[in-house]
């Protein structure tokens, strides 16, 4: 049975009886936020460290009537011991779960990215089956979608569509989106029943803050332009897109729906969440060269799932599962099931290195 930190268990109680005595000293509004904000964090750790003590303390007692001279209440005791144990190793798993770093964006919304890649007119139809399935996804989960900026391709779908979506936990579900997306069909415009394969790339962003992201204006070009559209179609008459260059890291993002007010305060909104993803993934890979690996690293020049139309089958390569309910899948019912595996994935890698010592 692996070992829990009994150390850090105790500091956690620690941190907890204090938090809890701190909110009832009165500190000012601001303050006491933060302080709520940790102790909610920290509560169902602390439930689960308090019911595991609580365990550990009848087994013990447990133990001590087995060793006695009543044979019968040392039967008892052995029956409600086999139980207490079972009861600690299902404890122990829940708190080292619990235990495992959280991404500090984890509760955050996100800025998702779809584009078109290899496969021309197909993949820009690929590119909005993901998104209709993102979109019913979103609608499962009760979070608001909006679409920032779109640029459709010839034949339908999307070139390129980028949208928030709006709702605590949307980054922590979301994140092990991000890749490449492989597709196999026949095109409605392939008469020889050819199977072609297109892909397009998701990458998904946390929709951060101003604080969590520090820009200088003497940092920003910002220009105005007009905004162009797929076949001259919305295409406007006025200079209302709005391009913002990010110059120490040379980020630069475009926005040109028709309000160029709305524009600026969009391509603002994606600055910050690319600067940072930038940001995130320069700590990621000052980490050792084995975490570069992990599932949600978010490089989007790895092929991470194929979708088999013929075969009515998704298969996620990072985890080598695939899925004969391509139909479900798509329309976004199904996605949970492929992201459960993933997140699982991911804690048992997060376990395996902190079991290491790493």
């Amino acid at each position: 049975m692996a070992q829990l930190p009994e150390e850090r268990l105790d500091a956690l109680e620690e941190r907890f009886v204090w938090l809890e005595n701190s909110m009832a000293d009165n500190p000012d509004p601001d303050t006491y936020v933060k302080l709520a904000k940790e102790y909610a964090d920290l509560g169902p750790v602390i439930e689960s460290v308090r019911a595991y003590k609580k365990v550990l303390a009848a087994i013990a007692d447990a133990r001590e009537m087995m060793a006695g001279e009543d044979r019968e209440m040392a039967e008892m005791a052995e029956v409600e011991l086999a139980e207490l144990e079972e009861q600690r190793d299902g404890l122990v798993d829940r708190i080292r779960l619990q235990l495992l770093p959280r991404d500090a964006a984890d509760d955050k919304s996100v800025i998702i990215e779809l584009r078109a890649g290899t496969g021309g007119d197909e993949a820009a139809l690929f590119a909005g089956d993901l998104f209709r399935m993102y979109q019913r996804y979103a609608e499962l989960k009760r979070w608001k979608l909006s679409v920032l900026e779109q640029n459709e391709g010839e034949m339908g779908g999307y070139r390129e569509i980028i949208a928030s979506i709006t709702g605590v936990g949307a980054y922590a579900r979301l994140k092990f989106e991000s890749g490449v997306h492989r597709v196999q069909r026949v095109p409605d415009t392939e008469s020889s029943g050819r199977i072609h394969t297109s892909a397009a790339t998701v990458a998904v962003l946390p929709d951060v803050e101003d604080v969590d992201v520090e820009i200088r204006p003497e940092d920003l070009r910002i220009d105005t332009m007009r905004a162009s559209g797929a076949g001259g179609q919305h295409v406007n008459t006025t200079d209302s897109a709005v391009r913002i260059t990010h110059l120490p890291s040379g980020i630069v993002v475009v926005a040109s729906e028709k309000s160029q007010h709305q524009n600026r305060a969009t391509a603002m909104k994606l600055l910050r969440a690319r600067l940072y993803e930038e940001q995130k993934n320069a700590r990621d890979r000052e980490r050792a060269d084995a975490r570069r690996d992990q599932v949600g690293s978010g490089d989007r020049s790895e092929r991470i799932r194929t979708y088999n139309f013929p075969q009515g089958r998704v298969t996620d390569h990072r985890i080598s599962l695939t899925l004969y309910k391509l139909d479900k899948v798509i329309a976004g019912d199904g996605l949970d099931e492929l992201i459960d595996a993933l997140v699982t994935d991911h804690q048992a890698m997060q376990l395996a290195a902190m079991d290491d010592g790493d």
